[in-house]
């Protein structure tokens, strides 16, 4: 009997506390809303990643020392053309992939031995690929593939000045992944398929 009297009376310290610091964590927890696609959250990078000097500073000097060497002013591989057809909501999804390419594909080919900071920049994009590595898309992958294979055949095309090319843009794939992937996606700007 002495317990439930006990009880009884820290009962309303109970509401307090239940009202007052459980409801306030569960309310900002971040567990996906119902209806929301949980890859959401997996496609989100911190801005934190892409604020560093060091990094923002190898990434953009390389680029510009390969730039000055790429004869083809004519073609792009990264640019908005990546982006036709994509839903805004999928659009770090592509940037993931693309990332993920231009390390494996052209960093870590034979070209890491003839220019600086390429290990950086490639270790740099493989931390952020392994951090988008639950980052999924919605909707149709169609479009996606086709703007990764357009790319990707316009490389092969290019030859040997297809992977200075892409090393000449990195400064562009570092733009293009900060905003994909660091902004929230606006509702209602689902106008383009996939």
């Amino acid at each position: 009997m002495a317990s439930l009297q006990t009880w009884s009376k820290s009962f309303p310290g109970w509401v307090f506390f239940c009202c007052c610091c459980c409801l306030p964590l569960l309310l900002t927890s971040s567990l996906p809303l119902k209806g929301g696609p949980a890859a959401h959250h997996a496609c989100r990078l911190r801005k934190i990643n892409f604020q560093q000097p060091y990094i923002r500073n190898r990434t953009y000097t390389l680029a510009k020392m390969v730039h000055a060497s790429d004869k083809d002013t004519d073609n792009r591989l990264i640019g908005q053309q990546l982006f036709v057809s994509i839903r805004e909501n999928n659009r770090c999804y592509l940037m993931k992939r693309v990332a993920e390419f231009v390390v494996k594909d052209v960093l870590l080919t034979e070209v890491k031995n003839q220019y600086p900071y390429v290990e950086e920049v490639a270790q740099f994009l493989a931390s952020l690929t392994s951090e988008l590595s639950s980052c999924q898309f919605s909707g149709k992958r169609e479009h996606i593939e086709k703007n990764l294979e357009q790319m990707k055949n316009k490389m092969d095309q290019l030859g040997e000045n297809g992977k200075t090319k892409a090393i000449g843009e990195l400064d562009l794939l570092f733009d293009y992944m900060e905003n994909a992937c660091t902004d929230i996606p606006k509702k209602g700007s689902t106008k383009k398929k996939n």
